[in-house]
């Protein structure tokens, strides 16, 4: 197949007022969940679970299989029921990294296309068979499509000799004052997904895209937006969507409508869920202050948002913790409330592993655990 030949950005055929309806309700419903974001003292640990449960649904549209409840409990020590799945969760642990080490960046200095090879070698570190061309741009020619030549192949990206040419150009888009910036980010996006620069790797990077540029924009207070859960419900209509650029005349129309409909869902489901997440802090809040009277109680609830897998050893050396013992004697108290419970009892020198498992059952909208 003929690589395919990206329009040059910024585009002429957007049909502006076609939009207009979907434009307000996107932007509506992203600048309400952005006031949620603001009134939290400490959004990314609150919303940390959350965080990763869109690195698991971005690698899910992949193909990955690995679930929330399974991140969570490999990242606390547990065994994996099934060891194939290990790749696709440290991928799962790669993209959030990858998504902190960006908005760190960001604070600094504007996006720029050696900080999107950064993100790349760190999406794909550990990840066998893949140090070849991770944090570089691709030099051979890829398709997408079934394993066999490229003539099966259902989208062939540009050829390598433009590409350099291509992501300058995407860069200086990027970078440009259009007329709205979640137009200007429905463009973004497909147009890396079209060009395609790296071996492997490019929906996952082309999805992490979405929140840092609302965040270096300023449209998000924080890099905290999750649309990866819309894309993998209606997957087949977001890759038709986007194959279809450079086809019909209207197909550049069809997918900013499609992605303005999808931030508009997305952020009112996100807040609704973010609500929920802050709701139930406050209500376990004012439950261990009850419970122990102790001034550790609410720092070691923080730690269990952000981390609501856990041994009581991960919080030993950690700062605001009190001696072990009292760590311990917390613990128990919240399982014996049943706010915690036991994934893995201890036994001998291994520590037992426990969940938070309200947090978990309500990110994931049903009892995964």
């Amino acid at each position: 197949m003929t690589p395919f030949v990206p329009q040059s950005l910024p585009l002429s055929e957007i049909k502006w007022e076609a939009l207009i309806p979907h434009l307000a309700s996107a932007n509506r419903a992203l600048g309400y969940y952005d006031g949620i974001l603001q009134a939290v003292v400490n959004p990314e640990l609150l919303l940390s679970t959350m965080a990763t449960q869109e690195a698991v649904f971005s690698s899910s549209i992949e193909g990955s299989l690995a679930t929330l409840g399974e991140v969570l409990k490999f990242k606390a020590g547990e065994p994996l029921p099934m060891p194939e799945r290990e790749e696709d969760i440290l991928a799962i642990l790669n993209y959030r990294r990858a998504l902190e080490a960006a908005e760190a960046e960001l604070e600094k200095k504007p996006f720029t296309l050696d900080l999107l090879k950064r993100l790349h070698a760190i999406l794909l570190d550990g990840l066998p068979g893949r140090n070849v061309s991770r944090g570089n741009f691709r030099t051979i020619q890829n398709w997408i499509g079934p394993r066999g030549t490229i003539e099966e192949a259902k989208f062939t990206p540009p050829s390598p000799a433009g590409l350099i040419a291509y992501l300058e150009n995407w860069e200086e888009y990027y970078h440009m004052e259009r007329p709205d910036a979640i137009v200007q980010l429905a463009v973004v996006h497909a147009q890396f997904t079209i060009i395609h620069p790296f071996r492997d790797g490019n929906g996952r990077i082309g999805r992490m895209l979405i929140p840092l540029f609302l965040f270096e924009k300023k449209i998000l207070s924080r890099p905290l937006f999750y649309l990866s859960a819309y894309f993998a419900l209606h997957r087949d209509a977001y890759i038709s969507k986007l194959r279809m650029i450079g086809k019909t005349a209207d197909a550049w129309n069809d997918w900013i409508k499609f992605f303005l409909i999808a931030v508009q869902e997305q952020a009112r489901i996100n807040a609704e869920k973010a609500r929920d997440v802050i709701s139930l802090h406050n209500a376990l809040k004012a439950r261990v202050l009850d419970l122990t009277h102790s001034p550790f109680a609410v720092p070691m609830l923080d730690l269990m948002f952000e981390t609501p897998v856990f041994t009581p050893p991960d919080f030993k050396d950690l700062p605001q913790m009190p001696a072990y013992p009292m760590i311990n004697s917390l613990l128990g108290k919240f399982k014996d409330a049943g706010i915690l419970h036991v994934v893995r009892p201890g036994s001998g020198r291994r520590a037992q592993v426990l969940v938070l498992r309200e947090l978990i059952n309500l990110c994931e909208g049903r009892e995964i655990i």
